[in-house]
């Protein structure tokens, strides 16, 4: 039997199969990144672009060259630290060219930011830097009286003004806490969007009971993650006219197979690459391709969509009822 076709395609870029590298520490050194696109992956999406980290920087230099201009000649204390170098966007666009000429996936850029300024000046540096496309990494946690309508309306004009700066494809990544999540996803898509991807993780902070004081804590995905991204990939894919890529809790083949089945494009993969490096592409690939040829498939495009909401014959089984039987499959347990 001929060898299964992994090829997919995503944001109109050919991918040799549909294992991308999430955003990740990976790409903040160029022989990792490569290292990875030597192993096979499909697509590399760079770490993200954190507006916030250069606007820090650049306020922490202002800082240090301006300290103690004011003060006596013989004080001692405002002495600049010195040792780590201010990152800048300018050295992202070098790395991400750097990155871009020595491998031969995509390479898809991404920014974090916090302004419209800062969202527009960066889309078109990554875009003049060579990337094949731009993901947005939206964070936005509304925790003021801020309504529903004007969170969605910021992200809407957002996506609207990127649109219209770059020509590249446009990705945007987003949390998974809208209240009509398929009203909004189409409407991201009437905006510009040519791809969603579910779902952004919300680092949820912890607390010292020690010092009492707000400690960030990150701890990374599992395959349980999955399935949040997974119903609503079922739910969206049939329903809004751009790609789809499930991230969070894609670990294994059957992560991946999961994803395909319910409509994805592709599977962005971050934690498990941390875990166990740049072979693990190989190890993923082969276990893919081991269950088409045991299931008789012969490409990830025969058998993508064909468990999304829309191709079942009872669509709610990925809505209400599967809430109640999730309930019910307990109760032989508490006899």
């Amino acid at each position: 039997m001929t060898a299964p076709d992994l090829s997919t395609s995503y944001l109109g870029l050919r991918l040799a199969n549909p294992l991308v590298l999430a955003a990740s520490p990976y790409t903040r050194r160029a022989d990792t990144a490569i290292a990875i696109a030597d192993a096979g992956i499909g697509a590399i999406v760079m770490h993200s672009l954190f507006e916030e980290e250069y606007t820090h920087a650049e306020e922490e230099l202002e800082k240090t060259l301006s300290r103690g201009t004011d003060s006596f000649a013989e004080a001692t204390s405002y002495l600049p630290d010195t040792g780590v170098e201010a990152p800048s966007p300018k050295k992202y666009g070098e790395l991400l060219t750097s990155i871009k000429r020595k491998v031969k996936v995509p390479v898809i850029g991404s920014i974090n930011g916090s302004s419209d300024g800062g969202w527009l000046e960066y889309a078109s540096l990554i875009q003049d830097a060579g990337a094949d496309a731009l993901e947005l990494n939206v964070y936005y946690l509304a925790a003021g009286a801020t309504s529903a309508s004007v969170v969605e309306d910021s992200y809407l004009r957002l996506v609207e003004a990127v649109r219209k700066r770059i020509k590249i494809p446009l990705a945007v990544k987003i949390g998974p806490f809208f209240t009509a999540l398929p009203a909004f996803a189409k409407r991201l898509t009437e905006s510009g969007a040519n791809g969603l991807v579910l779902f952004n993780r919300f680092y949820q902070p912890d607390i010292d009971t020690e010092t009492l004081s707000v400690v960030p804590q990150l701890s990374l995905s599992t395959s349980d993650d999955l399935r949040l991204p997974l119903r609503w990939t079922a739910i969206l894919s049939s329903r809004i006219k751009a790609d789809i890529a499930i991230t969070t809790g894609v670990h294994s083949h059957i992560d991946v197979l999961k994803s395909l089945l319910v409509g994805a494009r592709c599977t962005q993969i971050a934690a498990e690459f941390m875990h166990m490096g740049p072979s693990r592409v190989q190890l993923l690939l082969k276990d893919l391709e081991a269950w088409l040829v045991e299931h008789e498939y012969e490409s990830v495009t025969q058998l993508r969509g064909s468990m999304s909401a829309a191709a079942l014959g009872d669509p709610t089984e990925f809505e209400r009822a599967n809430y109640i039987k999730a309930l019910r499959s307990y109760d032989d347990r508490l006899r």
